[in-house]
């Protein structure tokens, strides 16, 4: 059975030695804190994906916070993990899957459609006494087989049809409204966008709402319309499409660059409200 979209801490459980597992805990703020709550320990077989090292790309000062890395080096990448066409591959982070979701999308877009989230991350792992380990597994170098299987959207594209296109922005309500930034120089957001947290996903615990909840969600915000996503720099945006997935209303598409790449540009359009 392919899983393709979460997986529970049970599942994970029974299939712990058949599965690969990557662990994407990231820290906006401390960047070295995923990995080193990696070294500490984490769930047996995980190797790290480091989302500034491994999950973007060099950083030009125009292009965002977490380019996409190039494809072919990320496919490479892939290769270096041992990782195989057929492995059944399980994503996970602190909690909420916000960052293990960009190793989800980043997964599909190459290619591999076996590939879910653990819902409730390893919170609710560790919290159910399931094992822990501090051991960095080693696999076989293979060559991975990456097709590109995903459209995304550049900042050029959008804002040829920015007219035209459904955005929904995964940041939180104060963010898109521009009445506060944290994290990039400019607040505010791209015209037109609608907001869909991409927190408002999941439960208190970090699990996902059951996918009759996310459908009525996100049918309010999509209007029955295909919809480009994007959030601060493309991290939290696919934590929406992981949902969407989950909600059974597939077809959303990322612009990667998001709003730290869209406001490196002056001239383009920005509003607050």
């Amino acid at each position: 059975m392919m899983h393709t979209t979460l997986v529970s801490t049970q599942q994970l459980a029974d299939h712990l030695k058949e599965w690969r597992i990557f662990d994407c805990r990231h820290d906006l703020m401390k960047h070295e804190l995923g990995e080193q709550q990696y070294r500490e320990g984490h769930i047996p077989g995980a190797l790290f994906a480091s989302m500034e090292r491994d999950l973007s790309g060099p950083k030009t000062g125009k292009n965002g916070r977490h380019p996409l890395p190039h494809f072919d080096s990320f496919v490479r990448w892939l290769g270096t993990q041992g990782l195989r066409h057929s492995d059944q591959v399980v994503c996970y982070d602190a909690a909420n899957g916000s960052s293990a979701a960009r190793l989800w999308w980043m997964l599909r877009w190459a290619g591999h459609k076996t590939v879910a989230v653990l819902d409730g991350g390893i919170a609710k792992w560790v919290k159910e006494g399931r094992p822990v380990d501090a051991k960095a597994p080693r696999f076989e170098a293979t060559s991975y087989p990456g097709k590109k299987s995903l459209p995304t959207l550049d900042a050029s594209s959008l804002s040829a049809s920015l007219a035209s296109l459904h955005l929904v922005d995964a940041r939180a309500p104060a963010r898109w409204r521009g009445e506060q930034e944290p994290i990039d120089p400019v607040a505010g957001r791209i015209p037109g966008a609608k907001n869909r947290f991409n927190m408002d996903n999941v439960n208190a615990d970090g699990t996902f709402k059951s996918p009759s909840q996310l459908k009525a969600e996100f049918e309010k915000v999509l209007q029955g319309r295909e919809s480009v996503h994007y959030c601060g720099s493309g991290v939290a945006a696919c934590h929406n499409l992981l949902a969407m997935e989950v909600a059974g209303v597939p077809g959303g598409k990322l612009y990667p660059g998001s709003w730290s790449e869209w406001i490196a540009d002056p001239s383009r359009p920005r509003e607050k409200s």
